[in-house]
């Protein structure tokens, strides 16, 4: 999906406005592991794996890779659902100390769609151009791919022998399809695989820039997900000449209206407040007060009526549905008959279905509208911001980047943690590339990733790899 950058409070207040201070370089790996890190990003930019091409070519290059720099084979694991064998994904094992509570490391090697005329540059090859690597993937995530295949190999080399065994699994179909998707595949028929007691994602998570310079770190702890209704409404229809009072798109309509109008109750989590909190802090500004206000317990309800005037700040204080799309009628000249509408909602992480589904009901108002579930949603749980994780990981980031202050972030968007963290596995988004909320290219035309980002992105993988295979 992401990277995962996208709508996160950190994001927000990027855009109001502060100062950065200088900071020095950052460590940068060994020349020779900054040159195959760079190799593979190429081999992996230039394998098309959008939803009509499949991961399969890449996770097997991945595969390969892994064995010649000498993991058995027996610990190296392609796999592909039967009927979708171009939706490859490839799992390795490097074993530890002590095989229980393992850690999994997610990057998935699908790409979103790109079309040659609308680049300035091919796509699908890997160009490197003031400072910068263009490419399909490029942010979204084969830098992350690369960063994970990388450092395996420098450990192995190394010969470092963990604590408890580090799983990393590059999977298939995290964007657009997803009629295979790795995780959720791997969970169901093959969860002694991937099987862990926490994963790490590097499809969100990590450094935000000010004036160029790092300015905070965010570590992903949660997410919002989807649940998608359709609306209908019915009517007698007839002759176009003789409108009657019962339309079925006025009645439709009038529903809508009402659902514009409304706002779902605020609901804080321990991430939310915690990010609320401490921006309010690092990054003062008119908003401030209200972010301090809100973060209380309970909120100050209108400082988040004030917060929520902004509809990014506004997402991450509650549940939100909205219309997407429309239809009716099915002639010029006739009254309608029927009329639709599907309108998507983004749940906070702790709220149901049940309960937004009441609330949407209770707001159209019209016992004529039916109200239908599209399908299941995937539960995303929050996984919790603990002391422990915040500790390890800024201690980590601090060996590279002194002094950034670390905030947990929920997104507003979705990645495959929603398929570990409903699987009962605490998911945290966590990648070592810093950017401007301005320049995330991913998804984008031009999508690209600057060249020392992607070399310090290396180092703090190997780094992030060595710390998290530590249980404590």
């Amino acid at each position: 999906m992401q990277k995962s950058h996208i709508a996160s409070l950190a994001a927000v207040l990027l855009a109001i406005g502060s100062c950065a201070g200088a900071f020095a370089a950052a460590p940068l790996p060994p020349p020779q592991d900054q040159a195959l890190a760079r190799d593979m990003l190429k081999t992996l930019v230039e394998i098309n794996t959008t939803h009509a091409h499949g991961s399969t070519e890449a996770a097997k290059a991945i595969q390969a890779w892994l064995i010649t720099a000498g993991f058995p084979s027996s610990d190296v694991t392609f796999i592909a659902p039967d009927d979708h064998p171009t939706k490859g994904s490839v799992v390795v094992r490097y074993h530890g100390k002590h095989p229980g509570n393992a850690v999994l490391f997610l990057g998935h090697l699908d790409v979103v769609e790109a079309k040659p005329e609308d680049w300035s540059v091919d796509p699908f090859k890997l160009t490197e151009k003031d400072g910068w690597f263009y490419g399909r993937g490029s942010m979204d995530m084969k830098d992350g791919d690369a960063a994970l295949a990388e450092s395996l190999i420098r450990l192995k080399r190394e010969r470092f022998t963990p604590e408890r065994d580090i799983i990393v699994a590059f999977t298939a179909d995290e964007e657009a399809g997803g009629d295979a998707n790795g995780p959720a595949f791997l969970l169901k028929s093959h969860r002694d695989l991937i099987d862990a007691a926490m994963a790490v994602n590097l499809d969100g998570g990590g450094g935000d820039l000010k004036n160029g310079a790092p300015f905070y770190f965010e570590i992903g702890t949660s997410e919002k997900t989807y649940v998608t209704y359709t609306l209908e409404t019915t009517s007698p229809g007839g002759h176009g000449s003789l409108p009657g009072p019962d339309n079925a798109i006025y009645r439709l309509g009038d529903g809508l209206g009402r659902l514009e109008a409304f706002k779902f109750p605020v609901m804080l989590t321990a991430t939310t407040r915690a990010s609320f909190d401490r921006l309010a802090t690092v990054d003062p500004g008119p908003t401030s007060a209200d972010m301090k206000a809100v973060a209380q317990s309970p909120p100050d309800l209108a400082a988040a009526e004030r917060l929520s005037q902004n509809v990014r700040l506004n997402a991450l204080l509650r549940t939100t549905c909205v219309a997407t799309l429309i239809s009716g009628g099915h002639a010029e000249n006739a009254l309608p008959q029927r009329a639709k509408a599907t309108v998507q909602c983004r749940m906070m992480p702790g709220d149901t279905e049940a309960n937004v589904r009441a609330l949407l009901v209770r707001t159209l108002n019209d016992p004529a509208i039916t109200v239908t579930l599209d399908a299941d949603p995937i539960v995303s749980p929050e996984s919790p911001p603990t002391d422990q994780i915040m500790s390890k990981v800024g201690t980590l980031v601090h060996s590279m980047w002194p002094g950034v202050p670390i905030i947990p972030t929920m997104a507003t968007g979705f990645s495959d943690d929603r398929q570990t963290r409903n699987a009962g596995i605490p998911s945290y988004d966590i990648n070592g590339i810093w950017m401007d909320v301005d320049e995330n290219r991913a998804h984008g035309r031009d999508e690209r990733v600057g060249v020392a980002a992607f070399d310090e992105s290396i180092e703090f993988t190997y780094r992030l790899m060595k710390s998290m295979s530590r249980v404590k």
